[in-house]
């Protein structure tokens, strides 16, 4: 063999195996999977796939046809911006202290959000067009170039996506817009039992299922982008509704109604391997997943390990992790209006902790006073005229509620009390405690003392982080204060009102004014915490002092309460705090409206994301009716 046909023998038998270890390295690692995120606003689980026959979802229920339908999903906060928090964080927005909303935390230095993980993953990320994250500092990661077919303007198409495409047609405020032309039949609106059963609501209900047809038609528009550019067998996707649906009770409140929300999960043939691990086209997952999970799981199908930090597991992917026990959710300030609930759930029971049993499950909030159920449901609590079902939700909480989905699904029937649930709910009541502790649950500081004890170069995260003990005392005492079947003796509230940490003293305060301890101890405490330096503990004691004080008392609650609703004295966090408490004292004669009305609306520069709602809530007290 000559030399010239030796070499020319060799080079072949190079590139031969050059081609066979290329094909090998292919085989081993296969490309990466695109990822699409369909989300829809303000919707729970009423859709055609999941078996609601007023429902008409044709496009959504095609793709759950070929999807993993998960049965409990919970969007773990019952509104946009602490859920989506939530999401793109991979951590409880309460461990954030963002959960209320809206407001703007600082978020941990050297904290990662899931795009900005993907990012140096080397994956195109595109948000179209909903971000309403609540932290002040940062960016998300998003990269510009975004629209309905984001993937289009990646800069290859060697280059992986990870897209949300979000429609906004389902949110609260279309359910109420008029003029509307109903499609689906009022009459044969399915109702909760909490609903009155008058006009305005059947047709809201109709307009919100009118609005989910609508969604499924644009969802089915995306799907069909995606399919026409060759990219559907390559692309694993996500559709979920951002929270419960927009009516009233669902939205802002952590029951199931306001949590559960569909998820569907597609995974094409090829990356069959990351897919969940009881996933089958056409079938139905009963793990329990929630928002918190989302991001570890975007991250685990990328094929890299989700950060330590966050608190959310895996359910697909690389690094998927093991099933959980429970759900969990919570309530905060809602717009401006105060609250603090916590939720959890098994699938079937659900358990909910109110830390403001003393006060009604709903207020006057004036975005959801615009839609015509609400309004005309309080206008016949009012008037008398609505049953026991209906009318609990304009009343005082209980401390704590259990509900069984199977045979309540509508949740109005409490448990808590009955002999036969005693250990689900001493089990459900420790899961939520040791949720609290171990996720630094910083709902547990009112608004205004967070932000009066973070300093400003810290967020409440590292805060938390680094008080460990204290986020373990404080657990226990806001859960012992505000049970009124609790340990927690009047004596040994007393003792923690002078306690050295200003929340502890908050709480001890609470757990006073339910309890009605009126001794002569009691409210010489409660009148020595209405001038303590934390502005949180001194509304506290004043809502205290209306309880348990007598008639001498009352001015001057009221008056040290104007003092403390006043925004240029205190901020917007402390102003909300102390109309709200304003708001409960009775009577709100027409001297104390005016007093109210004449307070400053807010700030030159409010904090982020909070600057109307004082001037909300002067609106609203200084003109109600009795």
């Amino acid at each position: 063999m000559s030399p010239h046909t030796l070499i020319r023998v060799l080079l072949i038998g190079i590139s031969i195996m050059a081609t066979l270890t290329t094909t090998q390295r292919a085989e081993a690692e296969p490309t990466r999977p695109n990822i699409l995120w369909i989300t829809s606003e303000d919707n729970g689980p009423h859709l055609g796939c999941y078996g609601d026959t007023y429902a008409d979802t044709p496009h959504i229920d095609a793709l759950a046809a070929k999807s993993l339908r998960f049965r409990h999903c919970w969007s773990n906060a019952p509104v946009c911006a602490p859920a989506r928090t939530t999401i793109i964080s991979g951590m409880h927005a309460t461990s954030l202290g963002g959960h209320h909303m809206r407001s703007g935390v600082r978020l941990p230095a050297d904290m990662k959000l899931y795009p900005q993980v993907l990012r140096e993953a080397d994956y195109y990320c595109t948000n179209h067009s909903k971000t309403d994250y609540n932290f002040a500092n940062g960016d998300a990661g998003w990269q510009k170039g975004g629209g309905k077919s984001p993937w289009r303007n990646r800069p290859d198409e060697s280059t992986p996506f990870m897209s949300v495409i979000n429609f906004t047609i389902s949110h609260e405020s279309q359910i109420r817009k008029r003029p509307h032309t109903l499609v689906h039949d009022p009459a044969k609106a399915p109702l909760p039992k909490y609903h009155p059963d008058t006009p305005e609501v059947r047709h809201d209900w109709a307009q919100y299922y009118d609005k989910l047809t609508e969604m499924d038609k644009m969802v089915g528009s995306v799907l069909k982008d995606l399919e026409a550019d060759g990219l559907a067998d390559s692309t694993i996707i996500f559709y979920y509704g951002d929270h419960g649906s927009g009516m009233p009770r669902s939205k802002r409140w952590p029951f199931d109604s306001g949590l559960r929300v569909p998820l569907l999960v597609h995974v094409p043939e090829q990356f069959r391997s990351l897919a969940p691990k009881d996933y089958t086209a056409g079938g139905e997952s009963t793990q329990l997943v929630s928002f918190v999970d989302l991001a570890p799981t975007v991250i685990s199908l990328a094929g890299v390990k989700p950060p330590a930090y966050m608190q959310g597991t895996a359910f697909a992917g690389a690094f998927a992790g093991p099933s959980k026990p429970y759900l969990f959710g919570w309530r905060g300030r809602m717009d401006e209006r105060v609250d603090m609930v916590r939720s959890c759930t098994d699938g079937r029971y659900v358990y909910m902790r109110h830390f403001y049993p003393d006060r009604p499950y709903l207020k006057h909030v004036d975005y959801m006073f615009q839609t015509p159920t609400t309004r005309v449901w309080k206008q016949m609590f009012d008037e008398g005229k609505l049953n026991q079902d209906q009318a609990k939700f304009w009343q005082p909480k209980p401390a704590e509620e259990l509900f069984d989905l199977e045979s309540d699904p509508d949740e109005v029937n409490n448990l808590a009390g009955d002999a036969e649930h005693t250990e689900r709910v001493s089990m459900m009541r420790d899961a939520v405690h040791r949720w609290m502790v171990d996720t630094g649950d910083m709902g547990m500081f009112p608004e205004a003392e967070m932000h009066r004890v973070v300093p400003e170069d810290q967020s409440p995260r590292e805060y938390a982080l680094s008080h460990t003990a204290l986020m373990t005392r404080l657990a226990e005492t806001a859960l012992d204060a505000t049970n009124f079947d609790s340990d927690m003796t009047t004596e040994k509230a007393i003792e923690l009102s002078a306690d050295p940490d200003a929340v502890i003293r908050f709480w001890a305060v609470r757990g006073i004014g339910i309890r009605n301890a009126n001794t002569p101890a009691a409210i010489q405490a409660v009148k020595r915490a209405m001038n303590d330096e934390s502005p949180s503990v001194a509304i506290a004691a004043c809502e205290a002092m209306q309880v348990i004080g007598d008639k001498a008392d009352q001015q001057a609650v009221t008056d040290r309460l104007l003092e403390l609703a006043n925004v240029q004295r205190v901020g917007h966090f402390a102003a909300i705090e102390a109309l709200n408490v304003l708001d409960l004292q009775i009577p709100l004669d027409a001297k104390l409206k005016k007093q109210i009305a004449a307070l400053p609306r807010s700030l030159r520069k409010p904090p982020p994301r909070v600057g109307k709602y004082v001037g909300r809530l002067v609106d609203d007290i200084s003109s109600a009716t009795p």
